[in-house]
C-alpha cells in the first residue's frame, strides 16, 4: 500500500455519492506497502478503506473482490466490499479502477506469540477450505511465470554471488514444479501475502485478514510457507522460532490436515516463498515506480531467509 494516485477530499466528495455510505468527511493516505494507492476514509456511515489499483485491471479485479465476498459468507473474517448504486464493486476514480471495503477493527500484531500464530493458522486453513469451488480461476500473478520474466530484469543490478543464488533457486523450483508430487499438491485460491501487517487482532482475538490483492490460485502449502516465513521468525535474522512454527502448523492441520505430498514439498515451498519476496523486493528496489508516499522494503531480508531455508531443515509438517 502506497499513494501513487493522490486523492483529496474534494475529489472524493462527488465520487462517493454513488455509494450508500453518506457524505465523505475525511481521507488519509496509507504509507505502508508498495503496490496500490490506499486511503482510510471516514463517511457518515463509518470508517472504510479506499483502494486505487495501479496494476490490476477492471477485468482482473472481480476475482479479488468476489473472493473476499465468498470468504466473508463462509465465516472467514475479511473486509466486505461495498457495491455502488448499480451493484458494481469496482468503479473508476481518476481513470483507474477503485474499490471501497469495510475497515477491520483491531491492530496488527507485530510481535506475535504462539497463540497469535495458532489463530492465524486456524483461519488460514478455514480460508483455503472456504475457497474450494470458487467459480473464478486466476493464477498467482507472482508465481513461476512472473519469476522467469522478472529475474532477467534484476540480474544486471546484482553481484555474481546474488546472481548465482537467483539462477540456482529458480532452477530448483522449476525442477520441483515438474514432479508428480508437486502436481498432486492441493490448491485453490490463496492469500499469497499474509504478513503480520495484513492481519488484525484485538488482544489474542483475530479480527480479520485483509489486502487480498496478491491473491491467486496456487498450492495451499505455498500460502502456508509464505505465512510461516513472516509470522514465525526472528525479524532480525530470519531464523525460525520453533514454538511459533509448531503452533501455526498444528492449528492449521487441525482444520485441514496436511497431505503426504505437502510434507514432501514443505522445505521447497519455504524456499519458494522466500524467493518470491526476495525477487519482488529486488524489483521494487532497483526498478521503483514514483509514489507520493512510498515505503520500500529491504531485499536483503528475504535473501537471508532464502539462504537459511536452503541450508537448514525446518520443523516437519504434522501428519495423521
Amino acid at each position: 500500500m502506497a499513494v501513487f494516485t493522490p486523492v483529496t477530499l474534494d475529489d472524493l466528495t462527488p465520487w462517493m455519492t454513488q455509494f450508500p455510505l453518506g457524505k465523505a468527511l475525511a481521507i488519509k493516505g496509507i504509507a505502508s506497502g508498495i503496490e496500490n494507492s490506499n486511503f482510510f476514509i471516514r463517511t457518515e456511515a463509518g470508517e472504510f478503506v479506499l483502494t486505487i489499483f495501479e496494476n490490476l485491471s477492471f477485468e482482473q479485479l472481480p476475482f479479488y473482490l468476489k473472493l473476499m465476498r465468498r470468504l466473508a459468507d463462509h465465516g472467514v473474517l475479511v473486509p466486505a466490499p461495498i457495491a455502488n448504486a448499480n451493484g458494481n464493486l469496482v468503479v473508476a476514480l481518476h481513470g483507474k479502477p477503485a474499490a471501497i471495503v469495510s475497515k477491520l477493527e483491531g491492530e496488527s500484531q507485530m510481535s506475535p506469540l504462539p497463540i497469535h500464530c495458532a489463530e492465524v493458522g486456524k483461519m488460514l486453513a478455514q480460508m483455503h477450505l472456504a475457497g474450494q469451488g470458487f467459480e473464478i480461476v486466476q493464477p498467482n500473478l507472482r508465481g513461476l511465470a512472473w519469476w522467469h520474466a522478472t529475474v532477467p530484469l534484476v540480474l544486471p543490478f546484482l553481484n555474481e554471488d546474488k546472481q548465482a543464488l537467483l539462477r540456482a533457486e529458480i532452477h530448483h523450483q522449476d525442477a520441483f514444479a515438474s514432479t508428480a508430487s508437486y502436481q498432486a499438491l492441493p490448491s485453490g485460491p490463496i492469500h499469497a501475502d499474509l504478513f503480520r501487517n495484513n492481519v488484525m487482532f484485538d488482544g489474542e482475538r483475530l479480527t480479520g485478514f485483509f489486502d487480498f490483492y496478491f491473491a491467486g490460485c496456487d498450492t495451499w502449502i505455498f500460502d502456508v510457507a509464505v505465512t510461516v516465513n513472516d509470522w514465525c521468525i526472528a525479524p532480525e535474522t530470519g531464523v525460525l522460532d520453533l514454538a511459533r512454527v509448531e503452533a501455526m502448523l498444528a492449528a492449521y492441520h487441525a482444520v485441514r490436515p496436511f497431505t503426504a505430498e505437502e510434507a514432501i514439498a514443505w522445505r521447497t515451498m519455504l524456499r519458494a516463498a522466500a524467493f518470491r519476496f526476495w525477487l519482488s523486493r529486488l524489483y521494487d528496489y532497483y526498478l521503483p515506480r514514483d509514489a507520493e508516499i512510498l515505503t520500500p522494503h529491504d531485499p536483503e531480508h528475504f535473501e537471508r531467509i532464502l539462504r537459511l531455508r536452503e541450508a537448514a531443515s525446518a520443523p516437519a509438517l504434522p501428519q495423521n
